[in-house]
């Protein structure tokens, strides 16, 4: 096996799916407070109160009505509230974590913890002291900390205010929400994440269908940018304020295959890499819009704004490193497909090599090894895998026990392709499950969708005791890490 002496194994969540305590200790709500729970039939929804006081809920990633609130309410569950208490139960559960052997463990900073509005002089000190905390205990276990600055959660405010990320404002509260990051955890943190999965925001427009020249493609490509250039600005404090900080972009990583050998298929699916993929990958990597950049815009009928000043800022930004999440593969054809895919974020024509998760998700290591070899040999930075894992039911013997060989089958085979990769020369230097703990699905609000080495006792409906305890897989990554990746049995 072929990973090298000082491979970064771990595990990773995000804040507004762990964390709970969304109104503790001055923390601020973001969008994510105010997502009820799903399932993989039923869509998460957006609640609201509408500007003649009548309650209602929309589809989330769809806006709300004009002159509408974001409203939490009273008929309607909010799995996020909660989460699984991370805030309460950080040292058990890194505790468990060194116990596991993880060299590094990835979380987000909720940002309405420490600026609860976002557009706030002076951060809130008790959210600057809990991530503190969190940081510490990750050192005293020799836990690098990886850590993602934005991760679905603009606070509300912003949303509500100043329209988010539609608004040009936003990339100065960042700057200044990154500032804070980097100056507080000096020291603590060394590796960071600028926003997570940026590319969702055009993976989303294809997803729902908008058509070209909609408000939502001119909206999503303009919040984009605004998001790049703030990224590039964050690039650049982060290392002024200490040259040590490696910083890196995050891609929500999918592989696309052409579904027939048909050239108008094949050129389907290269111009879908380019627009779901390496726009974004292009632009943090490489400093600059990459040329097909002024098709996209034509074919959308997207008018950009961008100054001369936002040109230098993403030339002088550029990432250290390429990470991204994989978790499955898809097909692009232009012809009608015999089975499509269903599901939470899937879509498409379902592909007859694969099998798929009960989500609808194809099940594909070889695709990860070629998205490996595809992205090293465009950028030829270091890359991480910061997102990769199985959502499945999980059953809790009688005994306790919970037997997921299922997950373990998953990264086996993922693991090994890493292998395969690095033997391939990619300079990959680290690995960070998803879900290393259970935690709240972003897509459907459930708990049963479980991905997590360690099981927590809560339910769908937020009931349980919130204990934790050891899966099957938890003593196989053990071993894996152990090993250096060499023992997977």
């Amino acid at each position: 096996m072929a990973f090298q002496k000082d491979f970064l194994w771990g595990g990773a969540i995000a804040a507004n799916q762990a964390e709970g305590a969304w109104n503790k200790d001055g923390r601020g709500p973001a969008k994510t407070d105010v997502t009820t729970g799903g399932s993989v039939k039923e869509p998460r929804y957006v609640t609201f109160i509408d500007q003649d006081g009548n309650p209602g809920k929309v589809r989330n990633g769809q806006p709300i009505p004009d002159g509408a609130k974001y409203a939490v309410l009273d008929d309607y569950y909010y799995p996020n509230h909660d989460g699984i208490d991370f805030y309460h139960h950080y040292k058990e559960d890194i505790a468990l974590f060194a116990e596991m052997g993880f060299k590094m463990f990835r979380l987000s900073i909720s940002w309405s913890r420490l600026y609860p509005h976002g557009d706030e002089e002076i951060p809130n000190q008790k959210g600057i002291e809990f991530y503190r905390h969190v940081f510490k205990e990750c050192q005293k276990y020799g836990i690098e900390p990886l850590v993602t600055i934005w991760h679905f959660d603009t606070p509300l405010y912003l949303e509500e205010h100043y329209g988010g990320w539609n608004n040009r404002k936003l990339i100065d509260f960042y700057e200044r929400y990154a500032r804070t990051c980097f100056t507080e955890y000096k020291g603590l943190v060394k590796y960071w994440l600028t926003f997570n999965e940026i590319n969702n925001t055009i993976m989303m427009l294809n997803l729902f269908g908008n058509q070209a020249g909609s408000k939502e493609h001119q909206e999503g490509y303009q919040q984009l940018h605004y998001q790049f250039v703030a990224s590039a600005r964050a690039v650049q404090i982060g290392h002024e304020i200490d040259s040590d900080n490696m910083i890196g972009c995050m891609i929500c990583g999918i592989t696309f295959y052409p579904g027939t050998c048909d050239p108008r298929d094949i050129l389907a699916n290269r111009h879908m890499w380019a627009k779901s993929i390496f726009y974004c990958g292009d632009v943090q990597c490489k400093g600059k819009y990459p040329t097909y950049a002024t098709r996209l815009w034509k074919e959308h009928e997207v008018h950009l704004d961008i100054t001369n000043q936002d040109l230098i800022e993403l030339k002088n930004g550029t990432v250290d490193m390429y990470t991204f999440s994989y978790y499955m593969s898809s097909l692009e054809t232009t012809h009608e497909a015999d089975e499509m895919v269903s599901g939470n974020f899937a879509a498409g024509a379902k592909n007859p090599y694969l099998q798929y998760s009960d989500w609808g998700w194809a099940f594909d290591p070889q695709g990860l090894r070629y998205y490996l070899e595809m992205i090293y040999d465009r950028y030829e930075r270091p890359l991480m895998v910061v997102e990769n894992g199985l959502g499945a039911f999980d059953t809790v013997e009688a005994d306790g026990n919970i037997h997921d060989s299922y997950r373990i089958d998953y990264l086996r085979e993922h693991i090994m392709e890493m292998s395969k990769a690095i033997d391939n020369g990619v300079n990959l230097i680290g690995y960070t499950t998803w879900g290393c703990i259970d935690l709240v699905s972003a897509g459907t609000g459930e708990m049963r969708k479980r991905y997590g080495f360690i099981y927590v006792d809560k339910d769908d409906a937020g009931n349980g005791t919130y204990d934790r305890s050891r899966k099957d897989s938890f003593y196989w990554y053990q071993k894996c890490i152990a090993t250096n990746g060499e023992d997977l049995n």
